[in-house]
């Protein structure tokens, strides 16, 4: 294989990603944000799922622990990971997914985004930044991590990121939109950085299992903990793909992260 030709694969797999990060970035804002009828569905779709008292403080409580700290350990353990097998620009790469994600979240929400009345409430809060934080490490982290840990790394990642943004959902601190536009927001950096350090990837398809499942998972815990349709068994349908539409969009961020990342 021609050193164009490697190249070449090893590029467009990212340029990709960051492209599909953009534009479901641009689709979301265009149809959750300045369409009535989309914000309706959004609002509407936040409303659908449910959760008891003992559930609502649980979430809280997870919710609570995604913080400046948290995203700041995690970027500490990127680049202590980065800097042990002596790959310095993996240190790099992993502190701007992290802070770029993190920076065009709170931009786009509290001053380049806004919300026009259609009778919804004006208040953006799309992307959701809690999201973010979660996606971002997780794309960061299976960036640094060596090749044979990330399945391991798909997993926990899909799993947090999967409980995070359903969470924020649940407690109505967000719509199903602002989380997806985070997941876009973090594949668009992800991308972008994977660019810019082109070398020898690995497809990800020993992934692909373990990020279902970390997924998956999260969804049965919510289940468990009490995370109900709000509606009864007549809103089981529309809560189930609400739920089902966030982990599969969120398996599909992780996936998409572990496939750019170098195999180096």
């Amino acid at each position: 294989m021609s050193t164009l030709t490697a190249r070449r694969d090893t590029v467009l797999p990212a340029c990709a990603a960051a492209i599909a990060g953009l534009l479901s970035l641009i689709l979301l804002w265009r149809v959750a944000l300045q369409s009535g009828r989309g914000q309706d569905w959004d609002d509407s779709a936040m409303r659908t799922v449910v959760a008891g008292g003992d559930a609502q403080h649980t979430l809280l409580s997870v919710l609570g622990n995604v913080s400046i700290g948290a995203i700041v350990v995690v970027a500490v353990g990127c680049v202590v990971v980065a800097m042990m097998r002596g790959q310095a620009r993996l240190a790099l790469a992993a502190g701007l997914i992290i802070a770029g994600a993190n920076l065009t979240t709170q931009l786009l929400k509290h001053s380049l985004l806004d919300r026009p009345d259609f009778g919804l409430g004006t208040l953006n809060s799309l992307p959701s930044g809690h999201t973010t934080v979660v996606a971002s490490a997780a794309g960061a982290v299976l960036l640094v991590a060596p090749i044979g840990l990330r399945p391991l790394i798909a997993a926990a990642g899909g799993f947090a990121t999967t409980l995070t943004g359903a969470s924020t959902i649940v407690a109505g601190w967000h719509r199903p939109a602002d989380v997806i536009a985070a997941l876009a927001v973090c594949l668009l950096w992800t991308g972008l950085v994977a660019v810019l350090i082109h070398g020898p990837r690995r497809r990800a398809t020993d992934t692909f299992l373990s990020t279902v499942l970390g997924c998956g998972a999260a969804l049965a815990v919510l289940v468990v903990i009490g995370v109900r349709p709000a509606y009864g068994w007549v809103g089981f349908t529309q809560a189930s793909l609400v739920l089902g539409a966030v982990t599969a969009i969120t398996a599909l961020f992780v996936v998409a992260a572990a496939a750019v990342a170098p195999a180096d």
